[in-house]
């Protein structure tokens, strides 16, 4: 008999994902098992998997594995919403204000709680970079805003953003033939890796296309560098509402929505930092061999 593992399956914003409690149980290779586990079936299925952890200098601490590759991610968005979820709903961290400690730093979040179950979480997911060498992309200047580059024969533009991982986000309104395709009916599986693997992002990207709703109101379709396209990204939204502001679609300091595939989060980009909140939702337990 192999090793058993108990699991807790969870979603935010439709991003879902494999979750672990490493507070009683180990893992030795989190990039194989992610592999194997995510595969939609032949596994339990999920973007990946993340590991929940002790911290030293935190209420608590996560790792997150992608699905294609096994690639560790330093920051999600939906994922740390999920984990602060768990800490709280099974009594091990007894704080409506946490402190989650992740491969781009502590970042402070905010539960609402309902009869003892999180429902929602406010994230400060800390400063929007924008330099290049920030973000990392290897294009010049202080920022990257709408500026057109060629990938994969066509021509966009761009602008980039870190939220703690790589994104760059493209506005399909009059933005060449973008601008006369309809979101839904771009083909994000075969657009998606030549913006990942494109040698001007030496970590790889995460690239989103944004549509324009309304001001104040984006719709996007994200791709994760390792994972592919996802029913929602935290950090996507982010960087997608950031990315509004700078293009003159959205406000500061003003709830911008951002609509995905799995749902809404509300993201604020203020002067000192980018806030989030989403939901986080419990699937259901279970346990595996491997």
């Amino acid at each position: 008999m192999g090793q058993q593992l108990t699991f807790t399956k969870m979603y935010g914003c439709g991003n879902d994902y494999i979750y672990f409690n490493c507070y009683n149980q180990n893992i030795d290779s989190p990039e194989a098992l992610s592999r194997q586990l995510s595969h939609r079936r032949f596994g339990i299925g999920g973007d990946g998997i993340v590991m929940i952890l002790p911290s030293d200098i935190a209420d608590g601490r996560m790792r997150m594995f992608n699905s294609q590759d096994g690639s560790e991610s330093d920051m999600c968005g939906n994922t740390i919403r999920c984990v602060a979820k768990y800490l709280y709903d099974n009594g091990i961290v007894n704080k409506e204000h946490m402190r989650i400690e992740t491969g781009s730093g502590v970042k402070d979040l905010f539960l609402k709680v309902n009869k003892g179950e999180t429902t929602t979480v406010r994230v400060d997911m800390g400063t929007a970079a924008l330099r290049p060498e920030d973000v990392p992309v290897d294009l010049s200047g202080d920022a990257v805003i709408a500026r057109p580059v060629t990938i994969g024969g066509n021509t966009y533009k761009i602008t980039c953003v870190s939220m703690g991982n790589p994104h760059a986000v493209i506005f399909t309104q009059g933005v060449g033939e973008l601008g006369l395709v309809e979101l839904k009916d771009m083909e994000l599986e075969a657009i998606g890796p030549y913006f990942e693997h494109n040698a001007i992002f030496p970590e790889r990207v995460n690239v989103a296309f944004a549509h324009v709703i309304g001001r104040n109101h984006i719709k996007i379709r994200v791709w994760e560098r390792g994972s592919g396209e996802t029913g929602g990204s935290g950090t996507g939204a982010c960087a997608s509402a950031v990315a509004a502001v700078l293009n003159g679609y959205g406000d500061k300091n003003t709830p911008i929505t951002i609509e995905m595939p799995g749902g809404e989060l509300i993201i604020e980009y203020t002067d000192e930092t980018v806030y989030m909140t989403g939901d986080c939702v419990k699937i259901f337990e279970g346990t595996v061999e491997i």
